[in-house]
Order: C-alpha cells, then structure tokens, then sequence
C-alpha cells in the first residue's frame, strides 16, 4: 500500500547556520533564524550567549537529541546548527503604522498553537487572497514556516508579512492600544461570525487544531464568534474555518 504520510524534507545545506560561533555571529549580524536546533545536554557559557541571543531575536530553541544533528549531514556541529529563516519577520507595530499611513484599514490574522505546516501554508494562501495585511505568530509553539508550508501556500508566505511575537498576549495589548478590535474563533461562542463587524480595524485569533485558542488570550479578545453549521459535525478543519472566516470579512469591506 503507497505511504501518505507526510514527507520531512532534510534542509538543504545552504539554509543552516553550523557551530556555536557561527549560530552567534549570525544573530549578531542580524540574520533572521526560523529556529535553532541544540542537542539537549549541552552547556557552558557559549551555550547560555546563544540563549540570550536567541530570547532577544525572538528566535526559538528545539532541544533535540544528537541523532537529529547528525541527521542534517552536517559536520563539527558543536550540538548547535542554526536553519536560516526563508521568511523576512516584521515588526508588528511598524506593519500597523505603515497600514494606517497607507489609509488602509488593519485586519490582522493571529495563529495561537496552530502546529501542522500544511494548515499554516493553507491559512497563508487564504489570508494572501482575502486582504490580510500581516500574520502574526508567536514565537513558540507554532509549525517551522519551512519550505514545505511555503510551497502549501503557494508562495504566499513569501508575500504576505508575518510578525513574530514574544507573547500574542502583549500583542493583543499592543492591537489595543492602536485602536484595533480583536475577535477569536470560539466553536461554543453565541455570537455567528457574520454578526461580528469586520469591516473595522480587526484582528481574529485562530486557535490550534486540538485545544483552540489558549483561555488567556481568549479573555483578553474583545469579542468570541461561531461558524454556523447546521450539519452535525464537531468541527471544520482550522484552515478551511479560516477561508469561510476571512471571506466573511473581504465581503464585509468590498
């Protein structure tokens, strides 16, 4: 029988960052890192820089085993290799400042724990075409925007701006204090996504593909919203829920 199973594609050589010093100097001089991969029991002083470094370029840290090093094919690793980031992150505030500047009216997409990199590249596609100005991602806890959730989104990841965030709860706060109203997708929620008002200065939180939105933020958003379904099902899949959500809202400012 033909194996569907997803296929993990080793990175190619010239998108990894190798050695300790390398993984440094790198972050140093400001090259955006998707993630570090560092063997689970290194230390030393070396090791703690790269940490520091990491938490202040909001560059989050696999811990993994030896094994999955020597996977990459890659020599004197040091326990530490570096995968060059193919997406260019963007600071959450200069992209709502430069949307208002333009006369545009802010919608922003917030993925909380959403982890399957096809559901990333899908919901990227959809958001691309619907007139999403930015996705914003936290810096943990979400799927590697690799090159297979580029090629699921068909290249919209590359176009659409994503800002990674320390904490979706300060960006929430951060929202607010522009002056934009945040929505999260709530499957118990009462209100129906068509009631919700899109058409101002918005942003809606979509909740990963098992536990939804975390319960904090989901106390911090402004307002929780259903997609009606008459069928009996629990749940639709997260990337096809945010298709039906956007398009409810592309249709609220046309």
């Amino acid at each position: 029988m033909k194996n569907f199973r997803q296929q993990h594609h080793r990175p190619k050589k010239n998108t990894l960052v190798v050695g300790r010093a390398a993984v440094i100097k790198a972050m140093q001089e400001g090259k955006q890192l998707d993630r570090i991969y560092m063997q689970a029991t290194v230390h030393g002083e070396v090791i703690d820089e790269i940490k520091l470094l990491a938490a202040e370029n909001l560059v989050p840290i696999n811990k993994v085993p030896v094994e999955k090093l020597n996977n990459l094919n890659v020599s004197n690793h040091e326990g530490c290799v570096g995968l060059i980031s193919k997406i260019q992150f963007q600071d959450l505030q200069q992209v709502i400042s430069f949307v208002v500047e333009n006369g545009e009216v802010p919608l922003f997409l917030i993925l909380d724990g959403i982890t399957d990199i096809r559901n990333i590249g899908a919901i990227a596609r959809s958001a691309y075409a619907l007139g999403v100005h930015a996705l914003i991602i936290p810096e943990k806890g979400i799927g590697a925007l690799n090159e297979d959730a580029i090629l699921t989104s068909a290249g919209a990841l590359e176009k659409i701006a994503v800002c990674r965030v320390q904490s979706l709860m300060k960006a929430v706060d951060d929202l607010h204090m522009n002056g934009i109203r945040v929505f999260a997708s709530e499957m118990t929620a009462t209100k129906k996504s068509f009631e919700c008002n899109f058409s101002e200065p918005s942003a809606i939180v979509i909740g990963g593909e098992e536990h939804g939105v975390y319960p904090a933020l989901m106390k911090i958003c402004d307002e929780q919203f259903q997609i009606p379904m008459p069928g009996d099902f629990e749940s639709l899949n997260v990337s096809v829920a945010t298709g039906i959500i956007l398009y409810e809202a592309m249709k609220q400012r046309l």
